[in-house]
This record gives C-alpha cells, structure tokens and sequence, in this order.
C-alpha cells in the first residue's frame, strides 16, 4: 500500500482537544476494504473516514466510513469532519456548500464564513425514522438510575436517521451525571434492537446558553462514551419535533455533551416538521489538529 495522507481533526470542538477525534483519509481508492477496517482499528478512534477520490465525481466526494469493528452507512462527526478537510486541503478556497456521497446516500454540508475563516459548518439529515418505543423499567437498572431520574411524559424510542439510537429522556442534569451502563443489562438489552447506542439527555445544562446537555453510550462499538455524536445528535431533533418537547414543532437549539469524560462539545441543531417529513440540521465547528503519513 502506498503512503496515504490523513489528517486529524476535533468536531463540534470550541478549540483543539475538545470535540470528537476524527482520522481523515484522502486519496483512499487503493485501500481494500479489509485494510480500511485494520486501519480504523490503529487509529482507534470512534470513526475514521476515507475519502476515495481528491476529486468530485458527479458533484459529490465518495466517502466511506469505519468504526474500528466496522463500516457504517452514516455517522455526523465524521460528516462534517471530512467536508472540512476537503474544503481545507482539496478544494483550498471558500466554497457555499460540499456534498458527500455516503453509504446512506448523498449529505450536503454548508459552510458559513467569518472573512475566509470557516465559522459554522451545518449537515442535512435524511428524514428521520421512529421505531418501537420502550418501558421507562428497561433503563432503570441498565443505566444504574431510580425511576423517577427518568421522565415519563415523553417516550424512550429508537429513532434514525441513517444511523439508530434510542432516546431516553431524563429530568436533571445530576440523574445525566449520575448514569453508568450496566454492561450485562446493556449487551442483554441490545440483542433485540436494531439500535446500539443509547442517548440520554436532560433539560439542566452546565451553561445557561445550551439547552440541553447529552450523554452517548455506545459499548457495542467499543466507545464507553462518545464525546460528540452529531448522528446521535439528529435523532434526538427528530425525536424532539416528533414529540414536541419544546410545545413546537420546529428547534433552534444548542446542545452541549462529552462534559462528564472532559472533551466539552458544543453542537448546533435545527428541525422543522413539514407534514409526514422533517427537516434536520447538525451543526457545529472544526478544528485542525495535525497532518501525517501512513505507511
């Protein structure tokens, strides 16, 4: 395999070393499947991402992307991570909007500008789909909470949009710092859903400017906890229009997460119901971290 430039960068981070970590490939169509998932697995971050060809083809940028146990059809940090490296390092100018080509299918992230510095980065989600919904009893014990840290105005339900999470609503920030995964409850639980991770999330945050502050587990992937998960992140703004947990069906929030293991993350999130769809924006900044070469 010839030496490959990859790029690492922090998503939905305010400043280098927050945010989530992101391994970014470039020039990637010479690496066989088998070696994309080995090399997912050296760098041993949540996701890395591999995009085929420096060049567009039809408009839009292939790009495939790897846990270190496995490909998936979409995930958001890894999303706008890899707009920002190609619009940084491919396409080296400001550009309005790039267009990834995921398993999923075609994602568009718009770039919003301060001079030529990119200030906001912003991902459409397709349309989100609601599965079964969940007893308040089946998270109690797995999460290790009382029953009453949980609300139960509002269902726990497994929600996609490309990628599947369960949304478990909690009434406090001290019940979001409180929760640990019952590893044995968890991996028993999952065998019957088609979702892995689990998102929690209260209305309490730990700055008066968010508005909700999250939690992502997601043991199956092998991350105990995700820092930023801005498909995790989508799901919930369906979930939250489908629900209307603001008495709106529309959102304009901002959601803070990755506080509890000391990678502060910020993302923006939009939505909107329009009729039996949903219009949902992941948002966030990009930060540049390093360059290098494998071997």
């Amino acid at each position: 395999m010839k030496t490959q430039t990859f790029y690492i960068v922090d998503v939905f981070a305010e400043k280098k070393y927050t945010g989530n970590q992101l391994a970014v490939f470039r020039d990637a169509k010479d690496i066989s499947d088998d070696e994309m998932q080995q090399i997912a697995q050296e760098m041993h971050f949540s996701e890395t991402t591999f995009i085929l060809s420096d060049e567009p083809y039809e408009g839009a940028y292939d790009v495939r992307i790897f846990t270190p146990q496995e490909e998936l059809p979409f995930a958001g940090h890894p999303t706008l991570g890899t707009a920002y490296v190609i619009q940084q390092e491919l396409i080296r100018r400001p550009v309005e909007q790039v267009i990834l080509r995921l398993k999923v299918g075609w994602i568009p992230v718009t770039f919003q500008y301060r001079g030529e510095r990119v200030e906001e980065m912003w991902m459409k989600q397709i349309n989100p789909i609601f599965g079964p919904t969940f007893e308040v009893k089946d998270f109690v014990k797995m999460l290790r909470l009382d029953e009453d840290d949980i609300n139960p105005k509002f269902p726990a339900q497994e929600v996609s949009t490309g990628t599947p999470f369960i949304i478990v609503p909690l009434k406090t920030l001290d019940a979001v710092k409180r929760a640990r995964i019952d590893q044995e409850l968890y991996f028993d639980f999952i065998e019957n859903t088609q979702a892995k991770a689990i998102l929690i999330f209260s209305p309490d945050t730990y700055h008066a400017g968010n508005h909700l502050n999250v939690r992502v587990f997601a043991d199956y992937y092998r991350v105990p906890e995700d820092p930023a998960t801005g498909a995790a992140n989508g799901c919930l703004a369906g979930w939250l229009v489908e629900h209307r947990y603001f008495g709106e069906d529309r959102i304009d929030i901002r959601v803070e997460q990755g506080y509890e293991i000391g990678r502060p993350s910020l993302l923006y999130l939009k939505a909107e119901a329009k009729g039996e769809e949903t219009d949902i924006f992941v948002g966030g900044n990009v930060v540049m971290v390093a360059r290098g070469e494998f071997i």
